[in-house]
This record gives C-alpha cells, sequence and structure tokens, in this order.
C-alpha cells in the first residue's frame, strides 16, 4: 500500500496547464474577486509564519442578497509540499458560481507534522467564522474541500470537535467536507504495515508513535452527529485512497451519517484535482447541492 508523493513540480505543471487557458481564465476573472494574503493568525502569534499563515478569498463581484455559503479549501501535496497560489482556478470556479471561496496555506514537514497542520487549518477556519461576512459569505454555512493530503486535513476538520474546542470556539463550525482523492484518512494501519521502505518517508510528518498515527486519521474520529460528507475517489488512484475511503464511508453511514461516495471512472491522482478546472464536473455539481440545498 502506497500514499505516493504529490509535489509541487506536479502542481506547478498544473498551474501552467490552467494558465495556459486565458481566455477561460480572463472570463471567470470578471465575475469574482481576490482579496490576496490575508494572515489568518496574528503577527505575534507564537510560530507565526508569514508565508505559511496566509489566506485568500474570492468572493462573487455581484453580492447582492443573502450571503454566500462558503467553501475553504486545502491544498495537497503529500504533507511537505504545496501552495495556495496555485489553486486560484477552484476559488475562481465556485466564486462564478455563487460561493465565497477561502484558499489557505498551512505548515509544512519537516518544519512541523500533521497535528500542527490540523491546527493551522483550524486556526483558519476560525478566521473565516469571524471575518467572512466582510467578504460576502455566511458564517453559519462553512464547508471544508481538500484534495490529498488537503482531504485528510479537511475530513479531520469536519470529525474531530477537540481541533476547535483547542483554540476557544465552544462548536465545531464545519456544516459539511467535500474530499476529493483524500490521503491519510487511516495512517494508523497505514504506517503499521509499511510494507515498503518508501513508506518510512511519512514518520516525518506523522512521527513515529502509533497513538499520535490514531490521533490525526479520520477514520477514528467517526461517530454519530457528523456533518455530511462528499467523498470523490478516481478510478486509477492509489489503492490506500481507495481503501481508506471505503472504509470511511461505510464507518459513517453505519453511524448513521450522511455521506455519499462517488468514483470517477478513469481518474488518476493528479487528474482528480485538475479536472476542478472546469466548471461542468461532477464535484462542483455535488457540491453545489450541498452548500445550497
Amino acid at each position: 500500500m502506497h500514499i505516493y508523493p504529490f509535489r509541487l513540480p506536479v502542481f506547478a505543471l498544473i498551474c501552467l496547464l490552467c494558465y495556459n487557458s486565458i481566455s477561460s481564465a480572463v472570463a471567470i476573472s470578471f465575475t469574482s474577486h481576490r482579496t490576496k494574503n490575508i494572515p489568518y493568525l496574528a503577527a505575534t502569534t507564537p510560530g507565526f509564519d508569514p508565508v505559511r499563515h496566509l489566506l485568500d478569498v474570492y468572493s462573487p463581484n455581484h453580492q447582492k442578497g443573502t450571503a454566500k455559503p462558503v467553501v475553504v479549501f486545502i491544498h495537497g501535496g503529500n504533507w511537505n509540499s504545496g501552495n495556495k497560489n496555485i489553486y486560484w482556478f477552484i476559488g475562481r470556479r465556485l466564486a462564478k458560481q455563487g460561493v465565497v471561496a477561502v484558499i489557505i496555506n498551512y505548515r509544512l514537514a519537516p518544519n512541523v507534522q500533521v497535528p500542527a497542520m490540523s491546527h493551522d487549518c483550524a486556526r483558519a477556519v476560525q478566521w473565516v467564522s469571524q471575518h467572512i461576512a466582510d467578504y460576502g459569505g455566511d458564517p453559519n454555512k462553512i464547508y471544508v474541500m481538500g484534495h490529498s493530503a488537503g482531504g485528510g486535513l479537511a475530513a479531520l476538520l469536519a470529525t474531530d470537535d477537540a481541533l476547535f474546542s483547542a483554540i476557544g470556539m465552544p462548536k465545531n463550525p464545519v456544516k459539511g467536507a467535500i474530499l476529493d482523492d483524500p490521503a491519510g484518512i487511516d495512517m494508523y494501519d497505514f504506517l503499521k504495515e509499511t510494507k515498503n521502505p518508501a513508506d518510512k518517508q511519512y514518520l516525518v510528518s506523522f512521527g513515529t508513535n502509533p497513538e499520535g498515527w490514531r490521533a490525526v486519521s479520520p477514520l477514528f474520529k467517526v461517530r454519530a452527529g457528523l456533518p455530511p460528507m462528499l467523498l470523490f475517489v478516481g478510478e486509477k488512484t492509489y489503492p490506500s485512497i481507495i481503501q481508506g475511503s471505503n472504509a470511511f464511508q461505510e464507518k459513517l453511514l453505519a453511524a448513521g451519517n450522511k455521506s455519499q461516495l462517488t468514483v470517477i471512472p478513469g481518474k488518476e491522482h493528479v487528474p482528480m484535482v485538475k479536472q476542478l478546472f472546469w466548471k461542468r464536473n461532477i464535484i462542483y455539481r455535488e457540491l453545489l447541492a450541498l452548500v445550497k440545498g
């Protein structure tokens, strides 16, 4: 079982591909406004990182009427790479369809491990709950979304209320999760097996304590009363992602939660996020039904 690296050069190629579609990029830019590089932590906060503790907000240009639902997108990158700037196309596409999108950075390995990454993501969501009304968003309709490692972090935000109580929030503000080929759903069993020597690379991000692996695996956070989940898995993605997503779906449903798993034919791991450049795909359709329904 492998979780293969999804490194920055791959994302750079995705970004280059997207920028080649100049006419489409220009068209969608007229329908939204981006506010870049907003710190979601005060600069005086211990451990503040002036690059990683930033987010971008994409708002529909025409904000008349009721406040819009909000989707916070968490990038992937093997827990050691990736950047919000690559995913401008997701922000634009969501804003064009009447959603306020927030694309975030968070600290990465080897500087920190996954518990600190999940803490960063929770602090970003806290900022959203406090400030998103200024950008036309509804703080009572916050959803999280992520691809690959970001999908695993989004699943943690939706299932682990302690991430929010630890930062002084009385309740988890996440109303639902959209998980695109999520990695890290069950790192406990994955790292216990370590059938391939290359799998030891993940000890940098997850540490060497098995109880720590379990503590950041969303599979073991499942209980009744969780917000609705949408899981999307590529038919040809990595086996660990397929197995983890299937186990997560089964456990969610067994606990009585509302969850839907969709296998997208022919898709490998990287194309699962690349497809979000185009408006008419099943992920956006199901996302909009969830956040606007």
